[in-house]
């Protein structure tokens, strides 16, 4: 083994920060700021012949307005069932039967959700840094035992190099959070 495993170490590690980026991105495109988007219904999960399923399995879903969502059921017996899901998702969403289809209107939210959904956003924030400083964590550690290795020709120094590497990618993934999160926190206080 080589520095080779180092470099293999580092990859790892920022792979796993980029996929914790990518989740923080998904959560935020489902919090509601008045403006109707999709990712707002589509994880829902519905009944569906007794087993649990995500709407997007379930209906074509469209924005057809700017605070209106439409949901075209694939199978026009399941449209129940997702009104009754999209009701008891707790999102404020009052969804209204339209011929074969669905319509949701996506209202503003009030001061005082505004303000729970800017803690929210932040929260999940907070957890993803979390995620990505145990990920560096975990990372240092894999270093520390290649160096450790008597089999391995790895030195101290390219170590520590190795180690600062892993840092620089944490800085860099824990500022993209924070101007994720900052920029989410204004989308919302704006409506």
């Amino acid at each position: 083994m080589t520095s080779s495993s180092l470099d293999d170490a580092i990859a790892k590690g920022r792979q796993r920060m980029d996929k914790s980026v990518e989740h923080y991105e998904r959560e935020l495109r489902g919090i509601r700021t008045g403006r109707a988007t999709t990712a707002l219904i589509d994880s829902v999960k519905v009944d569906y012949y007794g087993s649990p399923t995500e709407l997007r399995e379930l209906a074509a879903i469209s924005v057809a307005e700017p605070t209106q969502l439409l949901v075209k059921p694939f199978d026009p017996s399941s449209k129940s069932d997702i009104l009754k899901a999209i009701e008891m998702a707790d999102l404020g969403l009052n969804p209204m039967a339209d011929g074969e289809s669905i319509r949701v209107t996506v209202p503003p939210p009030s001061a005082k959700r505004r303000t729970q959904l800017v803690a929210q956003v932040r929260r999940l924030a907070e957890e993803v840094r979390i995620a990505i400083r145990n990920e560096r964590r975990d990372a240092n550690r894999q270093v520390d035992r290649l160096v450790k290795e008597s089999s391995n020709d790895i030195s101290k120094d390219l170590g520590h190099d190795a180690k600062g590497t892993i840092d620089d990618l944490t800085k860099t993934h824990v500022k993209r959070i924070d101007e994720l999160c900052d920029l989410k926190a204004v989308e919302v206080e704006k409506i």
